[in-house]
Formats: C-alpha cells, sequence, structure tokens
C-alpha cells in the first residue's frame, strides 16, 4: 500500500485520494486473486470432486477456516497486508468451487427416492437456521471476550478445531454406495483374499477421507493398488518397447475396449472412443490384477473366471457397478478389433 501512495502521490494525487485509491487497489487484487484462484482449481482438479467428494467436502471446510484465519492475521502484518488476504480469498474461492460440487454430489447420496431438490431446499433450511443461531451465539461470545485478545484468540482457535473435527466425524459417517478407485481398490483386494464382498458399510471405515498431502492416515487404511493405475493414457506417450507390448498383449484381449501397458512402473489404460462406462469400470479392474500379479496372462485369466461373479456380489451387497467414478478420460484411441476366428493376410 505504501508502494502504491508512493507511486500515486509521485504522479500528482493528493494523499488522502491516494490512500483511497491504494485500499481499492489491494481488495481490487484480492477479488481478483480469488477469482483466478477458483477458475484455476476448478480446470486443475474439477474432474476429481465426484469422485472423491467425501475428501473435497472436508478440504472445502479446511479452506474456509484458513480464509477467516487469514482475515484475523492480516492486520497483525501491516508489511505482508496483500499478500496474506490474498492467500485467504484464494482459500474462500476453493472453498465455493468444492463446497458447491460436493453438495451436489452428496445430494444424490441422501436422494434415496429420487427428490433432490427436495433434499437440497432442507438443507438449505438447516443451513440458515444454523447460521442464524451460530451468529447469535457469536455475538453473545465477542460481547464476553471484548477487550481480552488472548480470549478471543482462544476462542476462535478452540471453536476452529471443534469444527474440523465435527466435519472430519460427519463425513467419516457418509456411506456413499458408488465405486470410485480407492473403494473398487478396498473391495477386490478383499475378494481375491476371501472370496467375499464388503458392504459399503464396512468400505466406509476402511477408505481414507484426508488429503492425499497430509501426513495423517486412518490405523485401518491398507496399501491400495489403485495409486499404480494411470487411466486413459495416450499412445503417442509410449515409447517403442511399451508400444510393442501392447500389441503383444492385445490377443488377451480381442473384444475389449481397452488396452493394457506398463508405463515406469505404472498400469497405463489405453481406452477405445467407443468404449462405455461399464467398459472403464472393467478395465480399472483388469489393471488392478495386473498390478497385483505383474503378468498379463494371469490377469487375463482372473477376468474371464471372477469378474462376472465379482460383479454380481457386487450388486447384491448394494453397490453401483453402473460406472466408475474417476477423473474425466480426455485421450481416447482408436483401433480396429479383429475376431479370434479370422484370419489376416
Amino acid at each position: 500500500m505504501l508502494s502504491t501512495q508512493a507511486l500515486l502521490s509521485a504522479i500528482g494525487v493528493g494523499e488522502k485520494s491516494a490512500t483511497v485509491i491504494g485500499a481499492t487497489f489491494q481488495w481490487f487484487l484480492r477479488d481478483l486473486t480469488g477469482m483466478l484462484g477458483g477458475i484455476l482449481f476448478t480446470f486443475y482438479q474439477g474432474s476429481d470432486l465426484d469422485s472423491n467428494a467425501k475428501m473435497w467436502r472436508l478440504v472445502a471446510d479446511l479452506m474456509n477456516d484458513l480464509g477467516m484465519l487469514m482475515d484475523l492475521i492480516s492486520p497483525l502484518l501491516p508489511s505482508a497486508f496483500v499478500f496474506i488476504v490474498c492467500i485467504g480469498s484464494i482459500s474462500r474461492s476453493f472453498t465455493g468451487v468444492a463446497s458447491g460440487a460436493t453438495r451436489a454430489a452428496l445430494t444424490q447420496h441422501f436422494a434415496l427416492q429420487n427428490n433432490a431438490a427436495d433434499i437440497s431446499a432442507k438443507e438449505g433450511s438447516q443451513e440458515t437456521v444454523a447460521t442464524m443461531t451460530g451468529m447469535a451465539l457469536g455475538m453473545l461470545l465477542a460481547r464476553i471476550t471484548i477487550g481480552h485478545p488472548l480470549a478471543i484468540w482462544f476462542s476462535f482457535l478452540s471453536l476452529t478445531m471443534f469444527h474440523m473435527y465435527a466435519n472430519y466425524m460427519a463425513v467419516r459417517c457418509l456411506v456413499l454406495k458408488s465405486l470410485n478407485m480407492q473403494r473398487s481398490s478396498i473391495l477386490l483386494q478383499h475378494f481375491m483374499e476371501t472370496d467375499q464382498v464388503l458392504s459399503p458399510e464396512q468400505v466406509s471405515r476402511m477408505e481414507r477421507i484426508l488429503p492425499r498431502w497430509t501426513p495423517f492416515q486412518s490405523s485401518k487404511s491398507v496399501k491400495l493398488l489403485h495409486k499404480q493405475i494411470n487411466l486413459g493414457v495416450r499412445v503417442s506417450s509410449l515409447d517403442h518397447r511399451e508400444r510393442k507390448e501392447v500389441l503383444n498383449s492385445a490377443g488377451f484381449r480381442r473384444k475389449a475396449n481397452y488396452l493394457l501397458a506398463r508405463k515406469k512402473g505404472l498400469i497405463g489404460i489405453i481406452m477405445h472412443k467407443n468404449s462405455t462406462p461399464s467398459d472403464v469400470l472393467q478395465s480399472f479392474i483388469h489393471a488392478l490384477i495386473m498390478a497385483k500379479y505383474m503378468e498379463e496372462k494371469t490377469a487375463s485369466t482372473w477376468m474371464d473366471k471372477h469378474y462376472k461373479v465379482f460383479l454380481d456380489k457386487l450388486t447384491l451387497s448394494g453397490w453401483k457397478t453402473e460406472r466408475l467414478l474417476s477423473q474425466s478420460i480426455i485421450w481416447r484411441a482408436n483401433w480396429v478389433r479383429v475376431p479370434s476366428d479370422d484370419k489376416v493376410d
């Protein structure tokens, strides 16, 4: 702000006008940073909001609390005021995008009778009542702690920690029946070990909902294979050896709408341009099997013998097996599938 005022004074703007213009510029920069942050967040993470709705619901609340913390800290550090308020603005922009997107996904979970509009209206009414109650209690707390900075900070930090814990427990209670990469990996590994399928409630207690960049992890979580899978690989990204391996292994999947490739220690999935949501789910399960056995023939044999049984047991346990919730598949390929009984010259 000082540099802005100095520049304005140098070009003949009065001190009072320079102060007003400088403050206006700061808030304009804050709003601009927030809008750009929301756009970039949507660009890079938008396709992940459906498949990891529980995690992003928790991240939205964390970013909201971080934004409020930045607003409280900014007056204490005048030299870094603009930088701090911009961080707070970016945090709130993340909250707006993630909260709105995950609210739509979770509303579908609660709409057991296809009454999403009714659920959304009631959720909005509950949020309004909670906001009004919070405002009343907040004014009472402000009245009690006025003039006591330590009491104010203690109240804010303790309530923020309680807010995050309550949100974590609320998200942990959500039992989603849709299949994403993590839940599919948990289900498949348990099925391969016991020949039984876990219920949605059991998987909900096992899946990780904390962000990937946090060091905390549930003690009940297991080492999952889905981190070794890369869905929607570009053919041009494969080197000559990898392309040759894909062509040699294509014989095991003559009728499939996908191909699997080993790429730098990962299992890449190349989807056909005419693949359906069920093909995407099948390709991902196949890639998980291949990541476990690391042998194409063994994985294909397992798929032929057990995949249909696995899907049937998932359906009987209440899982939705129509599609796999995953990031958008941008790159698809096209190839001609030759039946096994045809001769090619």
